[in-house]
């Protein structure tokens, strides 16, 4: 994968490939390594119509890749082949092995993703695709949460578990042959394979590749430290190796005596967790004491356990450095008791005790389960694999053989949920899975999501509701004047954007109740003989504190704002308020009571409040009725809710009425509304091809706009009822609309209806 982030490095020394015997020339040498043969010895797991497949493919790469180098000289070809005996470890099927031949023919051969369908199948060409947009990303950045989230996005944007396992493969052998390339490129690479694509490895289990990047990528990036830090531990491995030993034999005995079976191994710290762990804890190489340990293989759990009693028995445990990741696995997988113990002369040595199974997942993890062939699923055998994670990631691949189930599954443990996509200045934001456009901008600011009108994925424009996938590059369009929309609420995922947009809606709705509390408040006040509300000043004080304490209203805005909802009756308000005005020494005006009281709605004792539509949260036009200028109109001032518009004739708003008279108040519609209000219309139609698309072009010729259209659930039949809402400006507007309806061809009949009943 040489497009950006592995630039063709050389092949001096291809270690995943065993070298031939006979060669006597660097030039044979190269032959053989380039040829198919080296290959073949591996693939002894595949059966023969698999291996012929990957013969294809290599022959298609051989030719691809005809004439080209790397750095060392070596022919291309090899990389390739190195990269696919990799995957062969792990045991890979045939589709992953031929991508990982394949890997860099789109890339640097001209060769097409079509030619690779048409060659070898969708399967292989959606591999290489997948490994080819991987090497298109490009890590800019250097900070700890951006090479996290960078992480994160490579496993998410990988559909197929494969064409990771083929990246490791790929930087592996990258890294194994780093020497060749110009030595001011080292530091790059190998920075990056620290901070991306080791962790990656160590995430999906890939113990041995984890070690062995971390090491290799050490070792060009500290050449001085890791040759220094190298002789140290070679000095102390000759120096204990007499120690280690009497430890060993010690160990076997004891296991010997008590009648368990096991495998014991030595194990090293690798040099780069030695450096590090001295580097974070300001240690000295002669501080760090556990360098060395062994590792215990049983046959069975309960054997584990029974190897930490022998062990403890042995020698001393160091207090607070025993773990239990067998009860406990780690997120990958990874199970096994660990131990320190004080050995012989003090020296510290650590045990790990885990099953022939646990060991597999260990140092293969995610691979582990094309590695490891359960003979009976569910039997005793798969059983010993003790995590449940793993264990379900191996039925699955045993039922269905589908990596793409597969990596799904891995993909929910390994980050819960997650989409990874970039801002236009390449920046990385981690969003929950589902996430739109809008959680996005508010993600980056509140501002932003509050002003957001428009938004570009990937340089298209799209909804505002568009769901956010891996990878894609978001552009937020937004205008000083624009604010939140409340049909926001009904697709946003995060907390922030929802909270966000409550809040502004709240604040607004809560300042325009009160300009409507102060109106209802001041026309009630007029009923009553008084001209206008007291003034807001320090003269004025007592009485508006008389009045809240009549109210229990803390400040004079909450008790407009309760008005407004419909919490308080502004009429007993405005009483209260006139006698205290009164008792001030104000006097009503006879001749505006009278005026006001008898020339308004006889149920109501204040004037009427005038609509035009620019009310937003304060007013609400009822669903059950639709109202719309030139309909007669009543307002129901709702507990909570608000002034609610009914139609003079609503059944809900009679029934209302009946019950709940003092709430009502006297509504008119303004002569300029300043926008368009929704109605309902059914529209029965004899059945057939564009019916619905006549009457959406005869709506539009009406100019009204549809905002919603329901078809029912049963089956057309000849006759059947087109339910829409529309937006239209007026009465006259909508019997424009209507008679337009009923001259188009196929209509049957068209008439107003009310919307749905409302739970008031």
């Amino acid at each position: 994968m040489s497009a950006v982030l592995n630039p063709p490095s050389g092949a001096g020394k291809p270690s995943p490939l065993p070298q031939p015997t006979t060669a006597n020339s660097p030039a044979a040498a190269n032959a053989a390594a380039a040829s198919f043969a080296a290959l073949t010895a591996r693939l002894d797991y595949l059966d023969a119509s698999d291996i012929e497949q990957v013969r294809l493919a290599y022959r298609f790469a051989d030719e691809a890749h005809l004439g080209q180098l790397r750095n060392s000289g070596e022919p291309y070809i090899t990389h390739p082949i190195a990269v696919a005996a990799q995957c062969a470890e792990w045991k890979l099927d045939a589709q992953a092995l031929m991508a990982a031949l394949l890997h860099d023919a789109i890339e640097d051969c001209g060769v097409t993703k079509p030619d690779l369908i048409e060659r070898f199948g969708a399967p292989v060409a959606e591999l290489v695709d997948g490994l080819t947009k991987l090497d298109k990303l490009q890590f800019t950045t250097r900070e700890e949460s951006q090479a996290e989230s960078f992480r994160k996005m490579l496993l998410a944007m990988a559909r197929d578990v494969r064409v990771i396992l083929i990246k490791l493969a790929d930087r592996t052998h990258n890294m194994r042959t780093l020497s060749d390339v110009p030595r001011e490129k080292w530091a790059r690479i190998s920075s990056e394979t620290l901070d991306i694509y080791a962790p990656i490895a160590h995430r999906l289990g890939l113990n041995q590749t984890y070690r062995e990047l971390q090491d290799l990528s050490f070792r060009h990036l500290r050449p001085w430290r890791y040759a220094i830090l190298s002789k140290a531990v070679s000095k102390a491995r000759s120096r204990r190796r007499d120690l280690l030993q009497k430890v060993q034999r010690e160990v076997e005995a004891a296991f010997t005596a008590a009648g368990v079976r096991v495998r014991i191994s030595g194990r090293e710290k690798t040099l780069y967790s030695i450096y590090r762990k001295m580097d974070e804890k300001r240690l000295s190489f002669a501080q760090v004491t556990d360098i060395y340990g062994f590792r215990v293989i049983v046959p069975t759990v309960t054997e584990c356990y029974t190897a930490l009693g022998i062990l403890h028995q042995m020698y001393k445990p160091v207090p607070g450095k025993f773990k239990d990741h067998i009860a406990i696995a780690k997120l990958n997988g990874y199970q096994s008791l660990h131990t320190t113990l004080v050995g012989p002369s003090g020296v510290n040595v650590e045990f790990q005790m885990r099953t022939e199974a646990m060991h597999v997942v260990a140092e293969s993890g995610v691979a582990a389960h094309w590695l490891y062939k359960a003979s009976e699923p569910g039997g005793a055998t798969s059983e010993r694999l003790g995590t449940k994670w793993l264990q379900s990631l191996l039925d699955i691949q045993y039922e269905t053989r589908d990596a793409a189930e597969f990596w799904d599954h891995v993909k929910v443990d390994l980050f819960p949920d997650a989409v990874y996509v970039f801002t236009p200045k390449s920046q990385i934001m981690a969003l929950p899975r589902g996430a739109t456009v809008v959680d996005f901008a508010y993600a980056i600011h509140s501002n932003i999501g509050d002003r957001t009108v428009a938004a570009k994925i990937n340089g298209e424009q799209v909804p505002l509701r568009s769901e956010l996938k891996n990878g894609d590059v978001i552009e937020v369009i937004t205008a000083p004047v624009s604010t939140p929309n409340p049909a926001w609420l009904g697709f946003v995922r995060t907390g922030r954007a929802r909270s966000k947009i409550r809040h502004h809606l709240k604040t607004l709705a809560q300042t325009e109740s009160q300009g409507l509390g102060e109106k209802l408040l001041t026309q009630a006040l007029r009923a009553e003989g008084m001209e206008k509300l007291p003034d807001d000043d320090a003269s004025h004080q007592p009485i508006w504190d008389k009045l809240l304490r009549f109210t229990g209203n803390r400040t004079r805005a909450e008790l407009l704002t309760d008005l407004g909802l419909g919490k308080r009756i502004a009429s007993i308000v405005a009483k209260r308020l006139m006698t205290l005005m009164t008792e001030k020494g104000e006097r009503p005006n006879a001749l505006l009571m009278s005026r006001e009281r008898y020339t308004a709605h006889e149920t109501v004792s204040q004037g009427a409040v005038i609509l035009d539509g620019s009310e937003n949260a304060s007013v609400q036009y009822a669903p059950c009725c639709r109202p719309i200028p030139g309909d007669g109109i009543v307002g129901y001032l709702g507990r909570g809710e608000g002034l609610v518009v009914h139609t003079d004739h609503c059944p809900v708003a009679k029934r209302l009425q009946h019950k709940d008279s003092e709430r009502f108040i006297a509504v008119e519609w303004s002569d300029e509304p300043t926008r368009t209000f929704e109605t309902g219309v059914v529209i029965t139609v004899s059945n057939g091809k564009g019916v619905l698309a006549r009457i959406a072009a005869a709506l539009a010729a009406a100019e009204a706009d549809i905002t919603h259209v329901d078809m029912g659930d049963e089956a057309a039949q000849d006759a059947t009822d087109l339910r829409f809402v529309i937006a239209v400006r007026d009465r006259a507007h909508l019997d424009a609309v209507l008679r337009q309806l009923k001259r188009t061809p196929s209509v049957l009949r068209v008439q107003r209806t009310a919307g749905a009943q409302p739970s008031h």
